[in-house]
């Protein structure tokens, strides 16, 4: 899969949500992990992240949102329980993206919302556990950026012959 994301939470207070999303991070090949503002001892949830995540991932702190750093040509995307924010089965994900998700018992700020290029829901009835909306959003990136084949119109996989890895064309392929 081309390109990279990081994912992190905003104003977290569990710390069995923040191993649930980083081991789920550290699982779905993020780049990276971050939290802004969180209120509980991070690195004292080892009993959710049964991967050792942090062995694995940079992982970045951030007192306040202006203290967010983005690599460059990056877009930070909100996973926001909104009713204007795009639904995750309609939006496109950014070649490279970062995903921030608010607190258990809240919404991201509107300082971060202001900060983000994109707002994006999971069509859900009500929230979700932050850790499952993680996960949600980075296997709907996976499934849909990644190279695996279409769905049959039928139940069922795909035939064994469809199973090949999509090839490029020269015209799909850019070049940085």
């Amino acid at each position: 899969m081309r390109g990279y994301f990081g994912i992190g939470v905003e104003g977290i207070s569990k710390p069995m949500n923040v191993g649930n999303l980083l081991r789920s991070a550290h699982s779905f090949g993020a780049s990276f992990f971050f939290t802004v503002n969180p209120t509980v001892d991070v690195r004292g949830m080892k009993s959710s992240d049964t991967s050792d995540a942090f062995g694995h991932l940079p992982f970045y702190s951030f007192e306040k949102v202006s203290d967010l750093v983005l690599p460059l040509k990056t877009s930070l995307v909100a996973v926001e329980f909104l009713p204007d924010a795009v639904e995750l089965p309609s939006f496109r994900h950014p070649q490279q993206a970062v995903y921030v998700l608010g607190p258990e018992k809240g919404n991201v700020s509107d300082e971060m919302l202001a900060r983000c290029d994109y707002t994006l829901k999971i069509p859900m009835k009500f929230c979700i556990n932050v850790g499952v909306a993680g996960a949600l959003v980075m296997y709907d990136r996976l499934i849909s950026m990644g190279r695996f084949a279409d769905r049959p119109v039928r139940g069922g996989g795909p035939e064994k012959k469809d199973f090949a890895p999509q090839q490029l064309t020269p015209e799909q392929i850019v070049c940085a």
